[in-house]
Formats: structure tokens, C-alpha cells, sequence
């Protein structure tokens, strides 16, 4: 635990937890010469955005929580000279499946000319790749115009889309449901399924839903850095917090872990923040308060009326293997396959049949997930004794699997859903997953799972939902304010996930929320 902060001083900002975006905001006030505390409830800083040795006597450190990197922007990076990378994979997806009889599948990546060949051999012609090439041509296009605008002032709709500047795609992202785009497009289940699932990333929607929640998820998902490439944080997730946490400090910000903030009372003027901790109680006073947690969390600490429930709908699997699975198909080599994200019971009739099932109060029959291998992009986050052993980790993110479904025995729903996810890989392995786990020094098969509920529990997401609601659109809405961390109190402002363009690991709203007090615009 940190040494308790002075409580006899105000502060310029109090933020309210230690994830990346509280951090993100910490470093920039501070740098801009401002007095910043954070309080961080738990004993380290980095929230979900860590890395951790999750098995007993094995040195490897996994990024246990979010573990891919898309929506970061370099302007974070170069601003606030964080000593953090990423790579790129080789490898964009590779997706098995059974056709006439036979093991194969489709590999996206490897460069164009494999890609082309790749769709050939599945679906018998060269329409489905130029139709590929048309669709993400469309999202390119998007993305370099949204992407700049996260760390803007929030733009009106109207805005947004003259920024767009292309009506075609305007309506197939914001105003129609993805799958009348995708179903436009492509004629492959297999194909339509792999471009669904980014839709479906931690968001329970089917590819119809009239909210057009999976467009919003959708459209985060492909507009990261202007590209939609998802890249792999060397050293793990925990590099970039630590970076943060190190540039906070350098910057004179106090970070305070094992404080836990109980209580926020503004009156438009300034701010008192109640902790507790080891020492007791205590209290902090503040010209502005930043809460880089739940919007659920906020009321809870205001005394304002909660939002609508929030509800995470996915697995998170980490596991450790002695080597990785030989495949039933002849053509997919390991290295690559798993290089990439491996699309596990996505088809597009298998994730609505899933959602269906889901949405009817039961676990799917073949639940989809997606898996990768960070150690094949990244070895160093393995020590030297499993790098030597050829030793690599994979991790596997389940959809369609909201809490509800938990809510009976989370333990035993748990076990079960991990059963069963993993009987659908193993159907495309020649080998049992089971054959290739390693084990930790207590001989335990090195594999851990964790449910919405578990989420919940560890890290404070309501209802597990890893973007603390459902995600929004980028631009204006009412009440949404001028940089979209506005929230109903003078001078306290949303830096976490919730925020308007929150969502994943990007900093984003740490950043608008620094800015909104360093232009003034907070009053």
C-alpha cells in the first residue's frame, strides 16, 4: 500500500482509480504543472490493463485481462514519451472448418497473394476475396476519418459525417444494422461470420438488433489508428500501465494504491473526495474529480440515481502450453494459425443460433470464441526457462455468454461453458488441447477462466461488461457535453470507460477528460 497523501492541501485533480485512463489523465494534468492524486482501491495500479503470473512456480507474465492493443492513439504515446511498443501480427484471422467432408479453413494474412488463394480454395471463386476487399476498403476509408477525432472535441452527427463523407458508408455503419452490410456483401457463412464477430466483441447483440449496439461495437473494433489493425503490447498489457504509472509519477502525480474512494460531495466550485484505507478515513480536497470508473460507480459515489444495469457477456480463458496443437487441416501451419486471432464456432449461422439460445436463458450448444498466441508475436513475456522449453500461451475471449447465465453457480456454469468451448476447438485440433497444457508447480494444468461475474467481482465492471455500458457513437449526443467526459456535477468529470468514446485500451477518455480541465470547459 502507498503511503496515505496529505489530506491538508487541495489538490488542482483527484482521479478516482488507477486504470489506464485515470493514469493517462494523471500524467497530463501533471505534466501541465497541476497537483494530481489518485486514489486506486486495489494494491497496484493498471486496472484491467495489467500483467500478472497467474501460475504458481512458472515464469511467464500474461496480460491476465484486456491483452490486444487497437484503439491506443500514437499522440498518447509521443505525448506523454512512454517507453512502450507494439507489433503487428503476421496474421490477421485464421478460421477452421469442416467442408464436404474434409478439414480446412480460411486464413486472412500471410500477405495478399495467400489470402486470395485462401478464399479460392474455400469457397471455389475469387468473388467472396474481392468482396472482402471492397467491405474493409469501406472501413478504411471510415476509420481514417474517425480515428483523429477521438482526441477532439466530441463532433455533432452531423459533423461526423460530413467528416465521413460517404453516404454508402454512413448507412451500412450507422444507420442499418451490420448484417444487412455484411449479408450485402458476402455470400460464405464462414466468411460473413469472421466479419460479424467484431461486432460481437464483449456485446451481446445479434447481427440484426434494431439498437444498433453491435454497429457501435463493430465500428470501434475496425477504426483503431486509422486501420483497424489490433497489435500486440510487447512485454504484455502491464508495459503500458506501467509506463503510465512511471510517467505520472516523473510528473509529480501522487499515485495512492490501497485508498479506496467511498464518497464524492461537489458543490460547482470544487470537490471533497472520502476514502478509506488501512489508516482509516480520510479526505481530499479538489478543484476537479475525475472518476475513472463505472457510470454505475459514479452514482454510486455522488448519491445520484444509478443508470440502466450493465451486463458483460463473455469468457476469458488464459492458458499456458507445452507446445502448440498439431490441426486437422493439412494446409494450417500452427504458427501461423494461432499467430492471428483463431475464430472457434463463428460462423454466422453458429453466432445467431448462440445468441438465440443465450437470449432464451440457455449456455450455447457450440459456443463461439476466438483465441491467440501472444508469445509468437511477443516472446518476451516468457521467462527463460519456458522460452527454452518452446512454451507459448494462448488466450481465448468467449461471446455470447452474458451474465444471467452465471447467475444460478458461477462456478459450475463457469466449468461448464469451459468444457464445452474448448470440445469446439478440440474438434479442429489433431490432438487434445488437454495433451499440450503445461502445469504449474502444484502440478495443475496451467488454465485459468474467468466469467462476467468474476470480472465483476476483481476489477468492479457491472455486470462484467468490459466497456462499463454499452458503448456509444463518436460524435454529440444530449447531455453528452463538449468532450464527452462531462457528467451531470460542475467540475467532475468521467475519465473511464463509460465515457462518451470509451471502451477497450485506449486512453481516450483519460485524455478528453485532461483536456476538458486544462481548456477550462469544465467551469
Amino acid at each position: 500500500m502507498t503511503p496515505p497523501p496529505s489530506t491538508s492541501r487541495t489538490y488542482d485533480a483527484v482521479i478516482v482509480g488507477g486504470g489506464h485512463n485515470g493514469l493517462v489523465a494523471a500524467a497530463y494534468l501533471a505534466r501541465a504543472g497541476r497537483s494530481v492524486l489518485v486514489l486506486e482501491r486495489l494494491d497496484h495500479t493498471g486496472g484491467a490493463a495489467v500483467s500478472t503470473k497467474p501460475f504458481a512456480g512458472v515464469d511467464a507474465r500474461l496480460s491476465r485481462y484486456s491483452y490486444l492493443v487497437s484503439l491506443l492513439p500514437k499522440k498518447i504515446v509521443r505525448d506523454l514519451g512512454l517507453d512502450f511498443r507494439v507489433r503487428a501480427r503476421t496474421v490477421s484471422s485464421y478460421t477452421p472448418v469442416e467442408r464436404a467432408g474434409r478439414p480446412t479453413g480460411l486464413l486472412v494474412g500471410g500477405g495478399e497473394r495467400r489470402t486470395r488463394e485462401s478464399f479460392a480454395r474455400l469457397t471455389g471463386s475469387q468473388r467472396e476475396y474481392d468482396a472482402w476487399q471492397r467491405f474493409y476498403a469501406m472501413t478504411g476509408h471510415v476509420a481514417q476519418r474517425v480515428f483523429p477525432t477521438l482526441t477532439e472535441p466530441l463532433p455533432t452527427r452531423d459533423e461526423l459525417r460530413r467528416r465521413v463523407d460517404d453516404e454508402t458508408a454512413w448507412r451500412a455503419l450507422f444507420e442499418e444494422p451490420v448484417g444487412v452490410a455484411i449479408e450485402e456483401h458476402f455470400d460464405d457463412d464462414l466468411v460473413r461470420g469472421v466479419a460479424l464477430t467484431d461486432a460481437l466483441i464483449g456485446t451481446f447483440a445479434d447481427a440484426h438488433d434494431p439498437s444498433l449496439a453491435q454497429n457501435r461495437c463493430f465500428l470501434y473494433h475496425v477504426i483503431g489508428g486509422g486501420t483497424g489493425a489490433w497489435d500486440v503490447p510487447v512485454g504484455g498489457m502491464g508495459a503500458l500501465t506501467d509506463a503510465l504509472a512511471d510517467a505520472a509519477r516523473a510528473a509529480g502525480a501522487v499515485l495512492a494504491t490501497g485508498h479506496e474512494a467511498v464518497r464524492i460531495e461537489a458543490d460547482g466550485h470544487g470537490a471533497e473526495v472520502t476514502f478509506r484505507s488501512a489508516d482509516g478515513e480520510g479526505v481530499a480536497a479538489a478543484r476537479h474529480v475525475l472518476v475513472n470508473a463505472s457510470p454505475r460507480e459514479l452514482a454510486a459515489l455522488t448519491g445520484d440515481a444509478p443508470p440502466a444495469p450493465a451486463e458483460g457477456a463473455q469468457l476469458k480463458v488464459n492458458m499456458l502450453l507445452t507446445r502448440l496443437p498439431r490441426l486437422r487441416d493439412p494446409d494450417a501451419d500452427p504458427r501461423e494459425a494461432f499467430a492471428g486471432t483463431f475464430h472457434i464456432a463463428e460462423g454466422y449461422e453458429q453466432l445467431a443460433a448462440a445468441h438465440a439460445r443465450a437470449a432464451a436463458g440457455e449456455l450455447p450448444a457450440a459456443p463461439p470464441s476466438e483465441i491467440y498466441c501472444h508469445s509468437l508475436t511477443d516472446p518476451t513475456i516468457l521467462g527463460p526457462g519456458p522460452a527454452a522449453k518452446g512454451m507459448h500461451t494462448l488466450t481465448l475471449f468467449g461471446l455470447h455468454t452474458p451474465a444471467r447465465l452465471f447467475a444460478r453457480d458461477n462456478d459450475a456454469v463457469r466449468a461448464e461453458l469451459l468444457k464445452s468451448t474448448l470440445a469446439q476447438l478440440d474438434a479442429h485440433l489433431a490432438e487434445p488441447l488437454a495433451d499440450c497444457l503445461a502445469t504449474d508447480a502444484d502440478g495443475r494444468p496451467c488454465i485459468e477462466a474467468r466469467s462476467p461475474l468474476d470480472l465483476e467481482r476483481d476489477l468492479g465492471l457491472p455486470g462484467g461488461n468490459i466497456f462499463h455500458r454499452e458503448l456509444s457513437w463518436p460524435h454529440a449526443q444530449e447531455g453528452t457535453g463538449h468532450w464527452g467526459v462531462e457528467t451531470g456535477r460542475a467540475r467532475v468529470l468521467l475519465c473511464g470507460a463509460g465515457a462518451v468514446r470509451g471502451g477497450g485500451v485506449s486512453g481516450v477518455p483519460g485524455h478528453n477528460a485532461a483536456m476538458a480541465v486544462l481548456d477550462g470547459t469544465t467551469g
